[in-house]
């Protein structure tokens, strides 16, 4: 049985408050999709292959979220088209993040069939790493979670 997802929308935590936002599997994959240059409904449900009512709703939330705005299709007068904003657009770096590990770890060696490049090179993108505020890079374990001081 599904339980009632938590609100985290007052919890101190940067990550909590961004899954609130983002954080059910479709609605990133909707936006990978937008990435990818999708911008009708028609087009995010045949790349998906999700319902309609559930595309529906991912789509209205990540609109009243400011991830998409919506305007209209001028090459339809029934169809809409659901654009990136800036901040839909900040989410590159976290799929990127998603990306690469999943490429690293949920897959065998030879298996993806698929990368992540730039477009103007065609390269492959670099590894995302941390780094400090003088540049130097960081392992994973050399960064904590901290009370700011106000």
């Amino acid at each position: 049985m599904k339980g009632k997802r938590t609100d985290m929308g007052d919890v101190q935590c940067g990550i909590a408050r961004a899954l609130q936002v983002v954080g059910d599997w479709w609605s990133l994959l909707i936006v990978r999709e937008a990435f990818k240059g999708r911008r009708r409904f028609s087009e995010f449900q045949r790349s998906l292959g999700l319902a309609r009512n559930i595309l529906s709703a991912r789509l209205r939330k990540l609109v009243e979220e400011g991830i998409f705005t919506v305007e209209p299709d001028p090459d339809s007068a029934l169809s809409r088209l659901y654009l990136l904003t800036p901040k839909g657009h900040q989410l590159s770096v976290a799929l990127v993040a998603l990306w690469q590990w999943g490429e690293e770890h949920c897959f065998v060696p030879g298996e993806l069939n698929y990368a992540i490049v730039d477009s103007r090179k065609g390269q492959p993108l670099p590894k995302l790493q941390l780094a400090a505020q003088d540049g130097q890079l960081l392992d994973p374990r050399e960064f904590r979670i901290v009370a700011k001081d106000r």
